[in-house]
């Protein structure tokens, strides 16, 4: 055994300490998951179901107006469609659903004022059907959470050769999110038993693969407990906690699978005690693992510069899923692994080598790689840039009905309002401002060729008024969004458009201004990280534009399957024509944000043999012999989890698991263990220039021991 050294960094000096220091760490780790498991069960009744709005836009603003002085008939109010195909209005079946569903919205303390069906407007020309409104007397969380509680009674009010169904945006959204839950819970038991499959595997023993399972669970327990404090200051999306738990997961195994790796190779490999051997793990995979979380931070902030309450909530989520999961990377595993020593290698299966932290088989690879770059490089990079073309097609636009299960409620509502009423009636536009404008309102708004009725002004509180358009086709069409922007420009000044179709217009609008933004703060943000890491501007250029590309093809397969319909049969799912409007901006902080993981896994191995040998060849081949068999397990892993997501029910998360599963795919295989090895091979010792200004100006990051 041999003393203390001396060199270690703070990352190191923190995992000694840890691992000194067990019942220290593990006291306040379980002080803190006992404090916040305590109130981890209570977030999901407490997180939003809405939040998908643009802030700051004008049918926010027109919502408020009409919240506030038209009885609470906004886009929140809840839309009960009673239908009969043989009784109309005037039959005493329909007469009596029609009192109980009345009695029902009345005796809810969510609505405000219920509206009888009214002739013309409400009732269809043949009486078959019939919709009550039910004035938001909350916000739009609160109306989705009365939703939830509405629609099992009022589908119960139904009397004889009736339906009552429960629509309009708080209905769908509380479909949608029951389907959704449902869905991701499904995903994540069938995505558990794989994981650790393919844990047990990786590590060849049983504890070893248990340790990124603790964390995780640690992780989503903090994540979970943390999230309800947050419910308390303001809205939590419930997708927050969807996207924290698949973080966790994902993020948890990357990070222990890197470390412990790295710890086996130190105390089998080079026989170091065991706290000797955390403290030189942590002095570099542990420095390794605080710069790809630090980058996941980063590359997930930029997203809340979106101003809409579900992004920010969403992003806010992840990243507070990533800080629980760095702190115990950084603190409780050193010190689980100081206790444990040769007992970390418990349970080993008979093909596992508990020192071989250099993988002779990566090295080959890497060798390989080395002596013909072009032969494996050049197809590589071809195969991305064919998968990459179809995304300059790639079209958005803000969710459908189909995204919600076909025997919902809100989706019956909505197709029998759409049969009654006309395509574009369950997107009708609320236009309001002042009484004396709104007779010349209602002349413009008929008289665009968009628009298929518009109602009598109604008069409402505070001198305003308020007409109801009925545009010629569907919420979600492109046609709207372009009436919209036409009425706009049209009416006279202090007049708003409202109603849920303005709003997912305007929330549309919002993320194609700031998706840009938002991706272009990613990469110079990435960039400059890998800079500070690895003090080479040429390796960082190549980490980001490498990450790009993996992005690019990703997207690429996804316009294919989900705006072009490929698999849309196998996978279950309706094509839309197009890409959800939220899914570029958002998907693209989460790929890049992995992809950063394996990026800073494989160059920082490397980079620490560069700086023992100054040998680009050493550097590239050791860096691929000592991660690319982490990589390789970690994309496993996650490359499952989010393909079960592709198993759920609604459209978003099919969006998600197949856009994300392919995306690690892509990277790990084609860019990780090919393209940046073959690149490294390229630039040869360019690869790791450092400029004298530069030098001076960046802290001293070393990964080497």
């Amino acid at each position: 055994m041999t003393g203390p050294r001396p060199d270690l960094g703070p990352i190191g000096r923190l995992g000694r300490w840890s691992a000194t220091h067990v019942k220290w760490v593990v006291g306040a780790w379980v002080i803190l998951a006992l404090g916040l498991g305590f109130l981890a069960p209570r977030v999901e009744t407490s997180l939003s179901g809405a939040g998908w709005e643009d802030t700051g836009s004008q049918s926010v603003a027109a919502r408020q107006l009409i919240q506030d002085n038209f009885g609470g008939n906004s886009s929140n109010a809840l839309m009960v469609v009673v239908h009969s195909p043989d009784g109309t209005l005037a039959s005493p079946a329909f007469r009596a659903t029609v009192r109980k569903a009345t009695a029902t919205l009345a005796a809810d303390g969510a609505v405000s004022k219920v509206v009888q069906p009214i002739p013309g407007q409400t009732i269809s020309r043949d009486g078959h059907t019939a919709i009550i409104m039910g004035g938001a007397a909350g916000n739009a969380t609160e109306m989705v959470r009365a939703a939830d509680r509405l629609k099992a009674p009022l589908a119960a009010d139904a009397t004889a050769g009736t339906t009552v169904n429960l629509t309009g945006a708080s209905g769908m959204w509380s479909d949608f999110n029951e389907a959704n839950r449902s869905a991701m819970m499904k995903s994540e038991l069938f995505s558990w038993p794989v994981t650790l499959i393919i844990l047990v595997l990786a590590f060849g023993a049983f504890v070893a693969a248990g340790l990124p399972l603790l964390l995780t669970i640690l992780g989503l327990v903090a994540t979970a407990g943390g999230l309800y404090l947050t419910t308390l200051l303001f809205d939590v999306s419930i997708w927050a906690m969807n996207f924290a738990l698949m973080f966790a997961l994902a993020l948890g195994i990357d990070y222990a699978l890197f470390i412990v790796v790295r710890f086996r190779g130190a105390l089998f490999g080079s026989k170091e005690d065991p706290v000797q051997a955390v403290g030189e793990t942590m002095d570099t995979a542990g420095k390794a693992v605080l710069f790809s979380g630090i980058t996941v931070l980063i590359s997930l902030s930029a997203v809340m510069i979106v101003p809409s309450p579900a992004f920010r909530s969403m992003a806010l989520g992840i990243m507070m899923s990533v800080v629980f999961i760095l702190l115990a990377t950084l603190t409780l595993l050193p010190a689980v692994l100081g206790k444990l020593g040769p007992k970390v290698d418990k349970g080993a299966l008979p093909w596992a080598h508990n020192s071989d932290h250099r993988s002779k088989r990566f090295e080959a690879w890497g060798k390989r790689l080395w002596s013909k770059p072009v032969l494996y490089g050049l197809p590589a990079l071809l195969a991305l840039l064919i998968l990459a073309i179809p995304v300059f097609g790639l079209k958005t636009g803000m969710p459908s009905i189909t995204v919600v299960p076909q025997g919902d409620s809100s989706r019956q509502g909505y197709e029998l309002v759409t049969q009654a009423f006309g395509p574009g009636a369950p997107g009708t536009l609320q236009i309001v401002g002042p009484a004396g404008d709104m007779a010349q309102v209602r002349t413009i708004a008929a008289a665009d060729a968009g628009i298929a009725a518009a109602m009598p002004p109604q008069p409402g509180s505070g001198g305003l008024a308020m007409v109801q358009a009925v545009p010629t086709t569907g919420p979600s069409a492109r046609e709207t969004g372009d009436t919209i922007a036409r009425l706009r420009s049209g009416l006279p000044a202090g007049v708003m458009i409202g109603g849920a179709a303005a709003e997912q217009y305007d929330l549309s609008s919002a993320l194609s201004t700031y998706t840009p933004i938002v991706i272009g703060i990613v990469l110079l943000l990435g960039f400059l990280l890998l800079i500070v890491a690895f003090q080479a501007p040429v390796v960082a250029l190549i980490g980001v534009l490498t990450n790009l590309l993996a992005v690019g093809a990703a997207f690429g397969v996804a316009r294919l399957i989900f705006q072009d319909g490929w698999l849309a049969g196998g996978l279950g799912f309706e094509s839309q024509g197009f890409l959800d409007a939220w899914g570029p901006v958002f998907f693209f902080a989460m790929i890049f944000a992995i992809s950063m993981d394996y990026t800073v896994f494989l160059l920082s191995s490397a980079r620490e043999h560069w700086d023992h040998s100054h040998d680009p060849k050493d550097a590239m081949v050791g860096g691929m012999a000592h991660s690319g068999r982490v990589i390789l397990a970690a994309a496993a892993v996650m490359v499952a989890v989010f393909f079960t997501f592709a198993l759920s029910g609604p459209l978003p998360p099919k969006e998600m698991g197949i856009i994300l599963g392919v995306a690690v795919l892509l990277d790990a295989f084609l860019v990780r263990l090919l393209l940046v090895p073959v690149l490294l091979r390229l630039v040869g010792k360019w690869a790791w220039w450092t400029p004298r200004w530069m030098s001076k100006v960046l802290p001293e990051v070393k990964f080497g021991h």
